[in-house]
């Protein structure tokens, strides 16, 4: 495992009201639905990168307002239009 370390101002714990170690774990969060967002990262590699198991995971997407599922509308017709088939 790699260790990175951030420099935030003291002020944006007392902002948000969160101690350092509980930022870093919303950060960490953070980073892996956006990855997965964009399409950078699988599902299980963000949950990962997050420390939660894949139904945590797929929890934090939909408080995030993030879909579950990484299909584009296209893709999605052309999969139930093979389930017809």
């Amino acid at each position: 495992m790699t260790t990175i370390s951030i420099e935030l101002p003291e002020s944006v714990f007392q902002s948000l009201g969160k101690a350092p170690d509980e930022l870093a774990k919303e950060i960490k969060i953070a980073a892996a639905v956006k990855w997965y967002e964009l399409g950078e990262i699988s599902q299980c590699k963000a949950a990962e990168i997050a420390g939660l198991n894949r139904i945590e995971f797929m929890d934090v997407l939909i408080r995030y307002k993030v879909s579950p599922f990484q299909y584009t509308a296209v893709e999605l017709a052309e999969e139930i239009a093979s389930l017809d088939e």
